[in-house]
């Protein structure tokens, strides 16, 4: 493998010269809308509901000129009519808002007719925007929610509720800063959409090639080298762009016809791909956009999240990294030839890593000032500009070439901020719901009315919705629901907070190789041209550590950075021998020639980790290190 055979620099570019009338305003557009999000980033965002009313009108005319209606089919004409009739509707709606701001937020104004009709006009547009960006469920979810704020009266029990009218509703929906213009939607529109922004400019500055080649270079030698490959340049990618689908379609398309060529099943392949790009939406910076959603939802400092999540992430990628290493050296699957590996030289060439470590050292100066964060991701985007134009034109490069990428990565950052934004908007419309019904609180006396007091129990239970909740639904929308209404049930037992989100955010994040609405699999195996169901099999297999993990956090509280140095110490040898134990269990990694010994064998070594204390923890560490170690027995005493 060379470095022309893989070029992830591409990966997330702009298409081609746009050439029709739409994809011209498209380009044109997505440019305008990175530089709006450059732009607030650095001089500071505009009174509340200006930014986020005209956030929203952005993104709704991005949205239709990305995913028209009836697409190039003969009812196009009447399609153009209807989605002029949307911007037009969301436009109308954000003047409205943006002229009268002041009077909303300082006289919380009646609702009138008026009011209702730009309201529900704009919610129906947003619903339908995210049925075409993400599935039907979400839409469907998000109106049922509005339904049950109109028709709670006539629900009997306990999750019935007294029903509030349409005027009502619109004043929290429309005339608030609660609904439609809502936090979320202010997330989205500031620290959100800077972040994807820096990540374009990343990439688009040369870190994909970097991080594959570097990638390439740390396991590409080793047994099962290819699918090393895909598990740590997967996770690099997937750490920027905050999305499991959009990183399978794009790393995916490189890293498993490169796994077949080396004779890997192609289920496997699929599987490699579909759970380290899952394993990007939980590893910092970017978590899948829920880093900044949930510092806002918990309420601590975002690098707060950054820090309590990096251990877990580090713990994931071992897990997944261990059972490839273990099935690879199990099954014979080979390395990438020495000779097809990039050069050392090349990867760490100095042009190459100057916008990578310039983009750090921008975050590492905000951090350093107590910036705001999106202040932050605007140092983090000019040392990444700068520092690529010096290496540009010093590298024989001309102007012409940097002022083409940088457009290219701002339009690029500017679609980005799209999805996610159209499904924070209809996201905190549901959490105005939520609030307004109370329903969260229903929900959580159920809940504790079956489990008691048993921790344990709730958090199974938690697992099983959260994963379910999340099917068909990005992992940013699926943590938003799914937090909104069940994180208090175990925030009452007197759980840490951000221990609760996290544990919420794991699993709602794996619900997207969880069957059967699978959709990262769906993507993966038809990259891998394999059954859907077989790389499933081979997904949940090698990302079975991934399932255990968020329990941990229960049993081990210092993974998250809880207590004292010893703490944390012991959570972090207990945490790694549970998750290279149960890599083992699921890698089927032989202790004995007796079927039954070996997986009894993992069990117990994992068992033994989740017990406190330094003694069990030791004994664990050794018990592992011996499984390890009685393969090579028989091997050495046949040879």
């Amino acid at each position: 493998m060379t470095s022309q055979d893989i070029d992830p620099a591409q990966v997330g570019s702009a298409e081609g010269v746009p050439t029709t009338l739409r994809e011209r305003a498209a380009a044109g557009l997505s440019l305008l809308i990175g530089i709006f999000v450059f732009y607030t980033s650095f001089f500071g965002a505009f009174e509340t509901l200006i930014q986020r009313a005209g956030f929203v009108a952005m993104i709704v005319t991005m949205a239709v000129l990305l995913y028209p209606t009836a697409g190039k089919t003969r009812l196009r004409p009447l399609g153009i009519v209807l989605d002029l009739a949307m911007v037009g509707w969301v436009a109308v709606s954000a003047v409205y808002v943006i002229a009268n701001f002041e009077r909303i937020m300082v006289e919380l104004p009646f609702a009138e007719p008026i009011d209702a009709w730009l309201g529900f006009g704009t919610l129906l547009v947003i619903l339908e925007l995210a049925r075409r960006t993400a599935s039907v469920v979400f839409p469907i979810i998000v109106g049922g929610m509005v339904a049950y704020a109109f028709f709670g009266d006539a629900i009997p029990g306990s999750f019935g509720h007294r029903g509030f009218g349409i005027y009502y509703i619109t004043e929290v929906m429309f005339l608030s800063d609660r609904g439609l213009w809502g936090m979320l939607v202010s997330i989205a529109s500031t620290t959100l959409a800077a972040f994807i922004l820096f990540g374009a400019l990343l990439l688009h500055t040369g870190a994909g090639q970097t991080f594959f080649d570097l990638s390439a270079r740390a396991g590409g030698a080793s047994p099962g080298g290819a699918a090393k490959i895909a598990t740590i340049a997967s996770g690099l990618f997937g750490s920027i762009s905050g999305s499991s689908v959009a990183n399978i379609a794009t790393t995916g398309n490189f890293t498993i016809p490169l796994m077949k060529r080396l004779r890997y099943p192609a289920p496997f392949a699929g599987g490699v791909e579909a759970v380290a790009s899952t394993g990007g939406q939980l590893a910092p910076p970017i978590m899948g956009t829920a880093a900044f959603v949930m510092a806002e939802l918990v309420g601590v400092n975002y690098w707060t999240i950054v820090a309590v999540a990096f251990l877990p992430a580090l713990l994931f990628y071992i897990g997944v990294f261990t059972t490839v290493h273990l099935v690879a050296k199990r099954t014979g699957l080979g390395q990438v030839d020495a000779a097809d590996l990039p050069d050392w030289r090349a990867a760490l060439d100095w042009r190459r890593l100057a916008p990578i470590l310039a983009g750090i050292a921008g975050l590492a100066w905000g951090i350093w000032n107590g910036n705001s964060i999106q202040l932050t991701a605007c140092y983090g985007m000019i040392g990444i500009m700068v520092a690529y134009t010096v290496a540009t034109l010093t590298g024989g490069g001309t102007w012409a070439e940097v002022i083409a990428t940088l457009i290219r990565a701002f339009r690029d950052g500017g679609k980005g901020v799209v999805i996610v934004g159209i499904l924070l908007v209809a996201a905190q419309v549901f959490v105005a719901m939520v609030n307004l019904t109370g329903v969260g609180v229903a929900i959580t006396s159920q809940i504790l009315a079956f489990a008691g007091d048993s921790i344990w129990l709730i958090a199974v239970i938690m697992a099983g919705v959260c994963l379910i909740a999340g099917m068909g639904l990005p992992t940013s929308a699926a943590y938003v629901l799914v937090a909104a209404v069940f994180a208090p049930v175990l925030i009452q037992q007197g759980l840490d907070p951000v221990m609760v989100h996290l544990f919420v955010l794991y699993y709602a994040a794996l619900s997207v190789i969880t069957p059967p609405v699978c959709v990262a699999v769906f993507v993966a195996s038809t990259i891998a041209q394999a059954p859907w169901l077989a790389v499933a099999r081979d997904t949940l297999r090698l990302g079975g550590t991934a399932y255990a993990l968020p329990m941990l956090f229960i049993a081990y509280p210092g993974l998250l950075l809880a207590g004292g140095p010893a703490e944390i110490a012991l959570a972090i040898v207990s945490g790694t021998v549970f998750v290279m134990a149960v890599a083992a269990l699921f890698a089927a990694q032989p202790v004995s020639r007796l079927a039954l010994v070996s997986p009894l064998f993992w069990i117990a070594v994992a068992g033994l980790a989740l017990l406190h204390g330094w003694l069990p923890s030791l004994a664990a560490l050794g018990l592992l290190i011996l499984g390890f170690r009685l393969p090579e027995a028989p091997r050495r005493a046949a040879a």
